[in-house]
């Protein structure tokens, strides 16, 4: 079980909000970051004290990796207005998020710098260690359950397209993507996938089958037949690679340092089957958070948005439904 703090207006209707999502196991409404201990509601609403509402959500990040609760954050506040969110002004309606573990960090100043990055500009979301936080009066816990004709400044059903990801994410980690042994890989694989997916080799751009395929379906490694990518989040980048903005899920991947050829990169592996996949850049499209993904055709296998259910994917077709 984990913690993070976040603020983004009335806290009825982002508490309301939050506790829609599977992983998340309990909030408390309360005051954050500003100059007393124990501020009531009045005090807080009179600008005096500069505290902000703040949710307290704790989560399983088995569940809910943070990555994804910040992405559902970002999606019902307006991360550039200053002290102000929907109708509610005043500093106490400043969006921020809060941590109390260092770890949590640069996890947060990813999703901010991907935020930043669509709207092309800074954000007015403050990031900072918790400070002073309180919880608010007892009328104010669960306000939209017990009144459910009560003021809120968010549409409760944007929290669905994080559902449907979340459930999505349920069925993958039931799964048990196997790497097979190293001497069935060298009869299994052909020769350039092998040496792509187990020698860290890269195919010849553009005279590779995915650099320009766009067909509605998923991308499983090579190797294992783990999910790793959407068709919706694949972009032509004119690299002469296949390009994705992000993951499947965030843990589908992993990233390690990649110091060959006399350059730093970002390696990207799979992460059952270790497979060396492509390179991780900081130039992709701003509206799609920034990032590239440049992935090797030959550490991929594509399987067609009809052919899911069959090939034991239909779990994931939700991910492709608009």
């Amino acid at each position: 079980m984990k913690t993070i703090y976040l603020a983004g207006g009335c806290f009825w209707g982002l508490e309301a909000y939050l506790k829609r999502l599977s992983g998340v196991q309990a909030t408390i409404v309360g005051y954050a970051n500003g100059l007393t201990a124990a501020p009531t509601y009045q005090q807080v609403c009179a600008g005096h004290t500069k505290h902000a509402e703040t949710v307290c959500v704790r989560y399983d990040e088995r569940e809910i990796p943070l990555e994804i609760l910040l992405e559902a954050f970002f999606a019902v506040i307006d991360p550039l207005s200053v002290d102000r969110q929907g109708n509610d002004c005043g500093h106490q309606y400043r969006s921020g998020i809060y941590y109390t573990d260092l770890a949590d960090k640069p996890i947060i100043d990813r999703v901010v710098w991907q935020q930043s990055m669509k709207q092309q500009q800074p954000l007015a979301t403050e990031v900072l260690p918790l400070e002073n936080f309180s919880p608010a009066e007892a009328e104010h816990q669960d306000y939209l359950a017990k009144n459910p004709a009560g003021y809120c400044h968010i549409a409760l059903k944007q929290a669905q397209p994080f559902i449907k990801r979340l459930q999505a994410r349920t069925s993958l980690i039931k799964q048990n993507y196997v790497k097979p042994p190293q001497e069935q890989l060298r009869t299994q694989l052909d020769d350039l996938t092998y040496a792509v997916t187990q020698e860290a080799a890269t195919e010849p751009p553009y005279c590779n089958t995915y650099h320009d395929h766009f067909a509605r379906g998923i991308y499983v490694d090579a190797v294992t037949g783990e999910p790793l990518f959407l068709s919706c989040d694949k972009f032509s980048s004119g690299c002469g690679w296949p390009s994705f903005s992000r993951p499947i899920m965030p843990e589908a991947v992993w990233e390690r340092d990649d110091d060959s050829h006399h350059m730093h990169r970002t390696e990207v592996l799979s992460r059952y089957g270790q497979s060396h996949l492509g390179h991780l850049f900081e130039d992709g499209p701003s509206d799609l958070g920034g990032l590239r993904y440049c992935i090797n055709s030959a550490a991929l296998r594509f399987v067609p948005y009809e052919a899911m259910a069959e090939a034991g994917y239909g779990d994931l077709m939700i991910l492709l439904e608009e």
